[in-house]
């Protein structure tokens, strides 16, 4: 499944979570990193509006479908992909990483999620290895002084693997960074998924994400904040899905 962001494609190249984690395990094998982007509306209107992050996007190596309208539109494009939240990567990533003796670094957030998340993971997976948690400082910059300063201490403490609780852009930012600091570190961002684990901020219930209903329980609880980021995702959605029924057409005349 493939987005057009200004004269930009930006792919899904991986529609299951049976290859994802095929994928993840063959690069822990191997030594090779990667950076892990998860992709929704949100990250489509900033894609629109960012070439710095368009380029950050650029160099992700494992994209997959967070949010229940991007597959959709992968339906409607008729070439479906599965839902694959950051935040519900988290556990499969990190036994995975355990499994394979990876050891693993938490970045972003806060100290005290990041303490409690550390705690909540190892209780559920007692094999895994977590070196080391950082959380930047305000207004942290993902390719400054102090980025560089994390990457550092990451490669001291032979990360294998990084999550990255930043929020997008910077989380993908720091990423692709890290890539060319630190090649063989594997990073996934995951948004919030760490304030989830930490029990600091909540999801919504089972039976609301069950009917894809999450943003709306999200906006009731924060209008002010996801109020416009989801108007403006609504917004870009004629476009996409026009986009969606070309790529229909174009595969059914091939």
């Amino acid at each position: 499944m493939q987005f057009r962001v200004k004269s930009e494609i930006v792919r899904i190249n991986f529609a299951t979570p049976h290859a994802l984690y095929g994928a993840v395990v063959n690069r822990f094998k191997s030594g090779q990193g990667f950076a892990l982007a998860t992709l929704n509306l949100d990250h489509l209107v900033k894609l629109s509006a960012s070439k710095s992050f368009r380029d950050a996007y650029a160099k992700q190596d494992l994209v997959v479908a967070d949010g229940n309208p991007i597959v959709w539109l992968s339906h409607l494009a008729g070439k479906p992909v599965s839902l694959m939240p950051g935040s519900e990567l988290i556990l499969p990533l990190a036994k995975l990483a355990a499994k394979e003796k990876i050891k693993v670094a938490l970045v972003g957030s806060t100290s005290a999620t990041l303490k409690k998340a550390s705690v909540v993971l190892k209780k559920q997976i007692p094999d895994l290895e977590i070196t080391i948690s950082l959380a930047p400082s305000f207004g942290f910059d993902p390719k400054g002084l102090e980025a560089d300063a994390i990457l550092a201490k990451l490669k001291i403490f032979d990360t294998g693997l990084c999550f990255l609780a930043l929020g997008a852009p910077k989380q993908e930012v720091f990423a692709a960074h890290g890539r060319t600091i630190a090649p063989h570190i594997c990073f996934a961002s995951i948004g919030a998924g760490l304030d989830f684990i930490a029990g600091h901020q909540t999801r919504a219930p089972k039976w609301v994400r069950k009917f894809a209903m999450e943003w709306l329980w999200r906006m009731l609880f924060s209008p002010l904040r996801l109020g416009p980021r989801y108007l403006r995702c609504i917004l870009i959605l004629p476009k996409l899905m026009a986009d969606a029924l070309r790529l229909r057409m174009t595969k059914a005349r091939q």
